[in-house]
């Protein structure tokens, strides 16, 4: 299921993100990918927020690579920013990174891990339209608990 919606800010961005945190489970990766400054970085602030973190814990880790955060649920990020190839993201332990966790694991410029993904990670994928304004294309695994996050999105859907 894919969703499109709409963000005319950062706190709308926060607060999408803050409704997909609330359907994520244990073991679930959340693939982000878009340019530098289309708001990776605000969505992990959202999800940690569905997890119980305050916002002002979770920062890029660009250059720890992996940060862990204890919640109702942990959380993982990951910002592979620094990366240089899939064999260093191996070498660095984030295939066990991604795989067999009981934390809800948050990669940012998930697209320089390609096939280390898990094939049910939830890609989200932002484009810039405006100063502000951001399209974010979130993808998901046919779940009942996903159809959850559609319908509390819907005032970010075209059309909502």
């Amino acid at each position: 299921m894919t969703i499109l919606l709409h963000s005319g800010s950062p706190e709308d961005t926060f607060e999408i993100a803050r409704l997909l945190g609330l359907a994520l489970a244990p073991g679930d990766v959340v693939a982000l990918t878009g340019d530098l400054g289309a708001g990776k970085t605000v969505f992990c602030k959202g999800i940690g927020a569905a997890l119980g973190l305050s916002p002002d814990r979770v920062v890029s880790p660009t250059f720890t690579i992996v940060t862990e955060h204890e919640g109702t649920l942990p959380l993982v990020h990951v910002d592979v920013y620094r990366i240089e190839s899939l064999r260093e993201a191996v070498e660095i332990g984030l295939d066990e990174t991604l795989s067999g966790n009981d934390a809800v694991c948050v990669v940012e410029w998930a697209e320089k891990l390609g096939e280390l993904l898990p094939t049910d990670s939830i890609r989200v994928t932002f484009t810039i339209s405006g100063d502000d304004s951001r399209e974010i294309a979130i993808s998901t695994p046919d779940r009942e608990r996903f159809s959850g996050f559609r319908a509390r999105s819907e005032r970010f859907q075209p059309g909502g």
